[in-house]
């Protein structure tokens, strides 16, 4: 009787769900399952998750699974939002509501870090992992904390009952130097325990096997090996089938993300440009304030829908807006005060449609153009996820004003890539062990 081929499950926690995806050797999908999440509680620049509702949806998803899979299974990787962080003590135990990766309230701690940390450094904001871990420093529970993990490491944690590991992706928000690979010396200014900091790994890093009393309860495999995973866009851009230098990724969703793969980092802080380590390259991106969220400020989705068959892709309008939803933007130009440019509008509003869509197209163009004039490869293709990947005359659009080939995504799931990024590691570790 065949011995069956193992599978590989990717885990993204996202905002709304968490989402589980199997893959076989093939990378062929074998089972998806989806299980809703509470929303963030807000209030404010507040925006906090209980970690144990993560925690709770992971093992309801895991026993969704068919049992014949679940023993199936050989490697697992979680992927999570990035700049999501927790406090926990010894054991694991959360000390506070997680601060998501939008939660904004560390904004004095960002102030003290643009005088500490280097200028390319992503922990400026005050969303970042750094500051957020700052500000939960000057807490009275800080007093008991051992581990300052982000989303994804605590769920790696729980799984195989041991705590205080992270991925390069996930560390970089909280100020992990990706080129030295090491937590700098410039954080000893900031005050924060260095025993606080995880040891971090590359992405796709076998670690360790799931903990046999975590096996029973989310009844996965004891000897499935949990890999170091990744943050929930890097995922994304692996799902695709993105995977050699050139390859890029354009994400059509309330914003405009573009992401290439290349060979060397680039770090461009003046025009809203970083770098994070994947595999053996780097995947280079920026995001613009430009993207869906402009659009649902004129048409409601059932709208653009109808309008989509009035376009004409070949006819461009000639009308060269730069679409922006309000004041400021990040990528491809980095100014606060930009202002949108919207203006003549003309009384037909399929040509105002697509006017929009041609301007935000013309900023996709250009952020690829910078980021080669800062040393990423120019695409030789691009992979688009999101909704707006769906609109084919957008689709013909972009592909007239930028001059490549567009390619069908081959997936666009994130738990998709954090199923990939298993397989690999599982893969090359099998390799570099026989």
């Amino acid at each position: 009787m065949p011995i069956p081929s193992p599978l590989f499950l990717g885990i993204d926690v996202g905002t709304s769900g968490l989402r589980l995806a199997l893959i076989d050797t093939d990378g062929r999908l074998a089972a998806t399952v989806r299980e809703p999440l509470p929303p963030s509680r807000r209030e404010g620049p507040r925006a906090e998750q209980d970690p144990h509702d993560w925690w709770q949806a992971l093992m309801t998803a895991c026993r969704h699974l068919e049992s014949g899979l679940r023993r199936r299974i050989a490697a697992i990787a979680i992927d999570g939002t990035s700049g999501t962080v927790l406090l926990t003590d010894a054991k694991g135990r959360p000390l506070h509501p997680a601060l998501m990766y939008d939660d904004a309230r560390a904004g004095a701690e960002a102030e003290r870090l643009r005088a500490i940390a280097p200028a390319g450094s992503p922990v400026h904001s005050p969303t970042s992992g750094l500051a957020k871990l700052l500000w939960l420093q000057r807490q009275p529970f800080a007093r008991d904390a051992r581990h300052a993990l982000h989303q994804a490491d605590w769920l790696l944690g729980r799984l195989g009952g041991r705590f205080g590991d992270t991925d390069a992706n996930n560390a970089l928000k909280s100020g992990y130097d990706p080129v030295a690979r090491r937590w700098p010396e410039w954080l000893s200014q900031t005050g924060l325990p260095r025993e606080w900091l995880p040891t971090v790994h590359a992405a796709g890093s076998v670690l360790f096997p799931v903990d046999a009393a975590r096996a029973g309860e989310s009844e996965l495999p004891p000897d499935a090996l949990l890999l170091a995973g990744t943050t929930d866009s890097t995922a994304a851009f692996l799902a695709t089938g993105a995977s050699r230098p050139g390859d890029a990724v354009t994400c059509l969703g309330s914003t405009l993300v573009l992401k290439v793969l290349g060979e060397r980092p680039v770090f461009a802080p003046e025009y809203g440009i970083y770098s994070q380590p994947l595999g053996e390259g780097w995947l280079i991106g920026g995001a613009s304030n430009s993207g869906g969220a402009v659009l649902r400020k004129f048409f409601t989705d059932t709208r653009m829908r109808e309008l989509e068959s009035r376009l004409q892709p070949e006819k461009p309008t000639g009308f060269h807006y730069y679409p922006l939803p309000g004041i400021g933007e990040r990528f491809p130009h980095n100014d606060p005060q930009r202002a949108p440019r919207l203006e003549p509008r003309p009384d037909d509003e399929a040509v105002f449609f697509q006017a929009l869509l041609e301007g935000i197209a013309a900023i996709e163009a250009e952020g690829y153009r910078r980021l080669a004039e800062c040393g990423a490869p120019w695409p030789t293709s691009v992979r688009t996820t999101g909704g707006g990947a769906a609109n084919r005359a957008w689709t013909a659009i972009r592909e007239r004003i930028l001059g490549v080939p567009l390619l069908v995504a081959e997936h666009t799931e994130a738990a998709v890539g954090a199923a990939r990024l298993a397989r690999e590691g599982y893969e090359r570790n099998r390799k570099e062990n026989q």
